[in-house]
């Protein structure tokens, strides 16, 4: 079986009203071409490195504008839409906001929820650092769902960096794994494909990496940049698809029998391994 997929490349700025149809917009192009699975980036609603500003416009997932959008979208055109996540209010004692990916099915229900695991608590260089954890409440549980034809496993950037993560998304049977991401651009010239072309290998499975790319407008707060460089990469690591730098959507073809093959060719994931 062949899985048509497409990849949205964005540059969300920090208004989510004005991010919403530039988001719409690319679908509805990687639906005209065919695409029956669209897989947007990390928080495809709102770029912000400003918590109050975060507090003024983000949403509860019950009240979030985004999510209810784009779910009408995906049952109008009748496709699964992976929304790789959205920002959202959260509900615990704390305060923290959730980054939560969604897989929304060909009817508008959503089939499937993660919330990310592991927070970006990084100094990249001395004017670039970042503390996740401090605006948003880790995830605690992986999720996998199945889609015709393929197992998708769910993740969400920085998570990119922990491969146990992947081997149990694996061994849970998917063969399909999603990366959306905002990478820094520093650290995704350095690590984003080498790191991505890892994954697909080690798990003998795809890897759909929808990306934010650019300069972000943000009206409050520091600026912020991202890598771009949507890939699709096949499981023995070859990379399909690369969206470059500009905002877009990146249609291809997955023959999603080739995860089998790899994972029969080497079978280190899922029968080889000696420890845990």
């Amino acid at each position: 079986m062949t899985l048509r997929v497409g990849l949205i490349q964005l540059s969300s700025g920090d208004d989510p009203a004005r991010n919403l149809p530039v988001t719409q917009d690319l679908i509805a192009r990687a639906v005209d071409d065919g695409a029956k699975l669209i897989v947007t980036p990390e928080v495809t609603n709102c770029v912000s490195t400003d918590r109050d500003h975060q507090r003024t416009v983000l949403r509860s997932e019950a009240d979030d504008p985004t999510l209810a959008a784009l779910r009408t979208q995906a049952r109008d055109a009748g496709v699964r839409i992976v929304i790789g996540s959205l920002a959202l209010l959260g509900d615990g004692p704390d305060g923290r906001f959730v980054n939560r990916s969604f897989l929304i099915g060909p009817d508008g229900s959503i089939r499937a929820r993660y919330d990310k695991i592991h927070m970006f608590d990084v100094v990249v260089t001395a004017r670039e650092t970042y503390r996740e954890s401090a605006g948003y409440r880790p995830g605690q549980r992986t999720a996998v769902a199945d889609i015709p034809g393929a197992r998708l496993g769910l993740s969400i950037c920085y998570d990119l960096r922990f491969p146990a993560l992947y081997r149990t998304l694996a061994q849970a049977g998917a063969d399909v794994l999603t990366v959306p991401s905002a990478f820094s651009p520093v650290t995704g010239a350095a690590h984003w494909h080498v790191l991505l072309r890892a994954r697909a290998i080690e798990c003998g499975a795809f890897v759909l990496a929808p990306a934010q790319t650019g300069d972000h407008a943000i009206s409050r707060g520091r600026p912020r940049a991202t890598y771009g460089h949507s890939l699709a990469v096949g499981p023995w690591g070859d990379v399909i698809c690369d969206g470059g730098t500009e905002p877009g959507a990146f249609v291809v073809d997955l023959p999603v029998v080739d995860a089998a093959r790899a994972r029969r060719a080497v079978p280190a994931v899922l029968s080889d391994r000696r420890w845990a």
